[in-house]
């Protein structure tokens, strides 16, 4: 059975702080870079958050899902709880570019601009090789590469072995990394992005509209473009990108343990075997204690998850999409760092309330009528 919403709150309580701590570490890197320097020596903060926002994400994806049990429900959700504040945060770096408050990414006017807005609207762009409109946007790739693999893997009806998913792909970065260099996917291969981008937006489009084998095989193809783009075009390289993939499954394994559909020892030693040969991935001494820091905090929040968070813990967890698409906009015109964060928590309470809260609504009364289950419970926040 699938957590209810008033068991979500530990989840929140992971999200508000991961998104501040990603936005403390670019904050802190433009205004004290050299005490920050010292801080990033040590632990890479803004990748401990990025790591705990996976980890909720491999969580919370495949139950909610599941709970909908319809990949047109599930798509609809996902395009209404991302899409409006991207597309209004995309257009307001737009503006602050012309207004000389933000730069925008030097390689963005090398690129044919119909590719720029593809990879950019459909989140693919960090493994397609196209430039991001807004730096952060790297992790809404790998957020849609996993979308893609557990709906292909919940449509072939092979949801139920994350541990399994989670350990070859861990294995698989290990061994790819050692053989490979660079991402296949880059440079002014131009085509190729384009047609893969477009393939992807074809499959969920199938995969959301047809029924019975065509969405099965739409679906499947839709989990293997995201697992190839990944392998080719992350621009991190394969070994980071495909333990983003498997620290996500792994976030799977955790919740189908917690279901009892999986034994907890099997749970346990995914998540050990990807941390083992995620620790390696980057050259950094900041990279391994950050993602083994934000496995620790995660487990600690699932261990207090039956716990009461404090309000204002949990509503920065609501606002944190926010926060976290929105912060680098607001660097370009902060003049310090105190006055970033007491700006930005408002900012992210206002865009949030105004925009994402309807459109989310919007969105779950889609997907229910789509599904057929006109009087079913509101979906997952996230």
């Amino acid at each position: 059975m699938a957590p209810t919403p008033s068991r979500l709150a530990w989840l929140d309580a992971l999200r508000g702080p991961a998104a501040l701590a990603v936005a403390l570490h670019h904050s802190a890197w433009t205004f004290i870079p050299g005490i920050w320097g010292e801080v990033d020596r040590r632990i890479d903060v803004g990748t401990w958050g990025v790591f705990v926002f996976f980890l909720v994400s491999g969580y919370i994806i495949p139950a909610s899902l599941e709970r909908r049990g319809d990949l047109r429900a599930f798509w609809i959700g996902r395009a209404f709880r991302l899409l409006p504040l991207l597309l209004t945060a995309l257009g307001l770096a737009l503006l602050l570019a012309y207004a000389g408050a933000y730069a925008l990414h030097p390689g963005l006017s090398l690129r044919p601009l119909p590719l720029v807005a593809l990879g950019n609207v459909t989140m693919l762009q960090e493994l397609l090789g196209v430039p991001p409109v807004i730096n952060v946007m790297w992790t809404l790739s790998y957020e849609m590469a996993f979308y893609l693999l557990a709906a292909g893997l919940f449509t072939a009806g092979q949801q139920h072995r994350p541990a399994v998913t989670a350990v070859v792909l861990a294995l698989l970065a290990v061994l790819l990394g050692l053989l490979t260099r660079g991402p296949a996917i880059g440079g002014r291969a131009d085509l190729v992005a384009t047609l893969l981008g477009v393939a992807v937006v074809a499959v969920i489009v199938v995969s959301a509209r047809a029924r019975g084998g065509t969405r099965t095989a739409a679906a499947v193809t839709g989990g293997l473009l995201g697992l190839a783009l990944v392998i080719l075009g992350s621009r991190i390289g394969a070994w980071q990108g495909l333990i983003i993939l498997a620290v996500m499954f792994a976030g799977t394994a955790v919740y189908r343990a917690e279901q009892g559909t999986i034994r907890w020892r099997t749970a346990v030693a995914a998540v050990v075997t990807v941390l083992a040969c995620g620790v390696f991935a980057k050259d950094d001494p900041g990279w391994a204690p950050a993602i083994l820091s934000a496995a620790a905090f995660f487990a600690a929040a699932f261990a207090l998850r039956r716990r009461s968070f404090p309000r204002w813990l949990a509503h920065l967890g609501v606002i944190s999409f926010s926060l976290y698409l929105l912060h680098p906009l607001l660097l370009g015109v902060s003049p310090n760092l105190p006055l970033f964060f007491l700006v930005l928590v408002p900012l992210g309470h206002l865009t949030h309330r105004l925009i994402e809260a309807p459109a989310q609504r919007l969105g779950r009364r889609l997907a229910r009528s789509s599904a057929g289950e006109p009087g079913s419970p509101a979906a997952f926040p996230r």
